[in-house]
Formats: structure tokens, sequence, C-alpha cells
């Protein structure tokens, strides 16, 4: 997963056309390297339909209060620059549970589409 280092390149990266995944995470949060072994796999099943990028909610704090993002890994999928489902949670994410998010934001980015 690319990280995205400023703000201006994050606008950049989630105002495209195809459906963006973000994963907020820390280096500090055991819960956000407890995913990181599977989360290449996950990248690699989803590639054609979404682009997942990765912020330091450290390094860019201003970004994630601006999206409200406190707890962590907190994943939010944006299509057009616009948010359309986030997944966040005080436990710590499954594969299957990040792999269900990430079709739910599938079907929402589809629906808007054919709105």
């Amino acid at each position: 997963m690319r990280e995205i280092k400023t703000e201006a390149e994050f606008e950049q990266v989630i105002a495209a056309t195809k459906p963006v995944i973000v994963k907020f995470f820390t280096d500090w949060c055991p819960d956000c390297h407890r995913i990181d072994p599977f989360m290449p796999a996950v990248e690699e099943k989803y590639k054609e339909q979404l682009d997942m990028i990765e912020v330091n909610r450290d390094t860019l704090p201003d970004l994630s209060e601006k999206y409200d993002v406190f707890g962590i890994p907190s994943f939010i999928a944006f299509h057009n620059g616009k948010e359309l489902v986030r997944f966040v949670s005080k436990l710590g994410k499954s594969r299957e549970e990040i792999e269900h998010f990430l079709d739910r934001a599938i079907q929402v980015s589809k629906g808007i589409e054919q709105a």
C-alpha cells in the first residue's frame, strides 16, 4: 500500500473516479501491525476494483482530524473525492471483516454510478 505524505497528494488521490480505500494507521498501533501480513494479498485481490493507500495519522494529524479519524486502523472509502463508507471499530480487524468492508464500498460506488 502506498503511503501518502501530504494533504495535497491525499486530495488528488481521493478525487479519482476509481474508488479509493484509505487506511489510517500509526507506527505504534498493534492492531495496525496485526493486519500488515495479509493486506498485500487483499490489495492484490481488489486491485481491479479499488485503489488502496495509507495515511499515518501521526504524520498528517490535521487530515485525520478533518475526517474525524480517532480509532486506528480506520478504513474510509472515497469516490470522486467524496466519502462513501467507513470501517471503524475499537476492536482488531480480521481479513474477512476488511474484505466485507471492501465489498460494501464497491457496491456503494456502483450504486452511485447507476444513480
